[in-house]
């Protein structure tokens, strides 16, 4: 896989990114351990984790910490390999201080994380979620006291749209702070809300890191009309983790299937070839509980979508609406 620049932090990156949400359940503890091991052995060396995932046993404010145990403990002899990712801000406890992003939040978290993933610098430290609370200059400032630390290389955002960025930005040209390098968005052939961020994104240099990128599985193929669901799916084992599938969902899925079809592409490998197509996209998170899936992401990163088929996948999931240009048309 041809490596790519992580936004403006000097780190490259392959363009398949493993994700680690569902590590500690479904995905045990050893299982866990050999899939990293073999997105590494397949040339992966970006990995993606966050203080708060433990699988789904998640509930909100509990406290987290298992994907990172498990991840320090897959890297010990091999951190090396790896580009590694975490994020703060989201609850890890019941109290006032054990979420958002106050720097107090953030310095005993970016110091919980150092531990749990034992090792001494964090490669890109992520802001899991806006906090309406907390000014962003209270945030940005204690990132820069972690990276003057040596805790943390660089920092991204996850969830925030691009006028939060722009803002992020011109804060760090004003105090002379990090700039954000990354931003981790939900973004798939169904789900393309965030598509007019991505413009802004390339003009400032900062690489998109997307996640649900299949969607929850619905872009692979395994669900169907009218058929069970499948045993071992995450509608069938966390429902409440994907989306409701009515018979317009199903219309949309059919169609995008039957353009990956047309093209003799498996439907995943479609729609990760789709999604690194489009602009600013770094590297996709794809989630795993088996090794092929890792090597089916792995595939489509030489995959090429037919041109023809851009405008066609945009009749059938149609982008966000753009405001026109009577100027340039």
């Amino acid at each position: 896989m041809q490596l790519r620049p992580l936004g403006a932090s000097g780190l490259l990156v392959t363009p398949v990114c493993l994700g680690t949400m569902t590590f500690g359940s479904p995905v045990s503890e050893s299982d866990s351990i050999r899939l990293i091991h073999a997105a590494l052995d397949l040339g992966i060396n970006f990995i993606d984790t966050a203080n708060v995932y433990e699988g789904y046993k998640r509930f909100l404010g509990s406290p987290g910490g298992v994907a990172e145990e498990i991840v320090g403990k897959a890297l010990r002899d091999r951190r090396d390999k790896a580009i590694l990712a975490t994020k703060v801000g989201a609850p890890v406890g019941p109290g006032p201080q054990d979420r958002g992003l106050s720097a107090a939040h953030i310095l005993r978290e970016v110091d919980r994380s150092l531990k749990r993933l034992q090792v001494d610098t964090i490669d890109l430290y992520i802001i899991h979620w806006p906090d309406r609370i907390v000014p962003i200059e209270t945030t940005m400032a204690a990132l820069d006291v972690a990276m003057k630390q040596g805790k943390i290389r660089a920092f991204g955002a996850s969830n925030h749209s691009a006028w939060q960025l722009c803002e992020m930005l011109w804060l760090a040209e004003k105090h002379g702070w990090p700039r954000v390098v990354s931003s981790q968005i939900p973004f798939s052939l169904l789900r393309r809300e965030f598509q007019p961020d991505l413009a802004f994104c390339v003009k400032h240099s900062i690489g998109i890191t997307p996640y649900q990128v299949l969607q929850g599985g619905l872009l692979t193929g395994k669900y169907r009309r009218g058929q069970p669901l499948p045993t071992d799916s995450r509608a069938a084992e966390k429902p409440d983790w994907i989306w409701k599938m009515d018979e317009p969902l199903y219309d949309r899925i059919e169609g995008l299937i039957g353009l990956a079809s047309e093209a003799g592409i498996p439907p995943a490998q479609y729609s990760v070839a789709w999604a690194l197509a489009q602009p600013a996209m770094t590297s996709m998170i794809i989630g795993a509980k088996r090794i092929e899936q890792i090597q089916d992401a792995v595939k489509a990163a030489s995959v090429r979508i037919p041109p023809e088929h851009f405008s066609r996948i945009d009749a059938i999931a149609p982008p966000p609406w753009k405001q026109p240009d009577p100027v340039r048309g």
